[in-house]
């Protein structure tokens, strides 16, 4: 053996040198995973704040609400509005009345007696543990009796609008609970029943013409088709006695026609 050669034919130390490298690597690419880990963590806890956000209702749902209210208001004599809200009030999402969307019936001078539904939807991120609720109160003016409020905002679940409703489409819940108050509170006595709405007197209708004898819109065809038949006949019956007419004269005296 050569001196100053390593068994293994490489120079002393080399095998330590690789061991350092192969953990260093190793070291290198566990740092890298955790990274990439806490970065994809990351992006997908902001990914689910996105989706806390409550719609509001559609522009016409907004837009076919506010009449009804208004017919209401102007039959009882009180005002009826809505109020959609996120995180106990933080966020109003949309507030509408009878006297139009944007406009509330609270403290209007318009409005001294008043009727509103609130709904209070709360989304959470799907990271979180807690779940997707709505909270619904009726609340009105000081001369309403409390209990006649809760006696409307209970009358709420005959129609379907429940919790579960509010959170899977709030902003169409909260119009019909809005729709849904001048019958509530009709049904306590504290208003009258709102006045059906009646059609507008049209013009006069003009009197429909005379529609003539069925015997002869039923069977106009067929009665065309026999009159023309019979004037095909008529007419060969004339052109065959004019053309025997003229045979007859035609032939010798004494003797036939048609004869030899």
């Amino acid at each position: 053996m050569a001196a100053g050669k390593h068994p293994g034919g490489g120079r002393p130390g080399q095998p330590a040198a690789k061991k350092s490298s192969a953990a260093n690597g190793w070291v290198i690419a566990l740092v890298t995973v955790v990274l990439v880990g806490g970065c994809i963590g990351i992006g997908v806890v902001n990914g689910d704040s996105g989706g806390t956000t409550v719609p509001a209702p559609a522009a016409d749902e907004r837009a076919d609400t506010v009449p009804i209210l208004a017919q209401a208001a102007a039959s009882q004599g009180v005002c009826y509005g809505w109020r959609l809200e996120s995180w106990y009030g933080s966020n109003p999402v949309s507030v509408g009345s009878n006297l139009g969307d944007g406009v509330p019936v609270v403290d209007d001078p318009a409005c001294p007696r008043w009727v509103e539904v609130t709904a209070d939807v709360r989304y959470t991120s799907e990271s979180s543990e807690s779940s997707d609720y709505a909270t619904i109160d009726v609340t009105g003016s000081p001369d309403i009796d409390r209990a006649d409020l809760y006696a409307v905002e209970t009358g709420l679940a005959r129609f379907g609008l429940v919790e579960d409703v509010f959170v899977d489409d709030p902003g169409w819940a909260v119009c019909r609970a809005a729709v849904a108050l001048p019958l509530l509170l009709a049904e306590t006595g504290v208003v009258a029943p709102a006045a059906a709405p009646t059609a507008q007197p049209g013009a006069t209708a003009a009197p429909l013409p005379d529609a003539g004898s069925d015997f002869w819109r039923d069977r106009w065809g067929w009665l065309l088709a026999t009159g023309g038949l019979l004037l095909v006949t008529a007419l060969l019956f004339t052109v065959g006695f004019v053309q025997r007419g003229r045979q007859r004269a035609a032939a010798p005296a004494g003797r036939t026609p048609g004869k030899a």
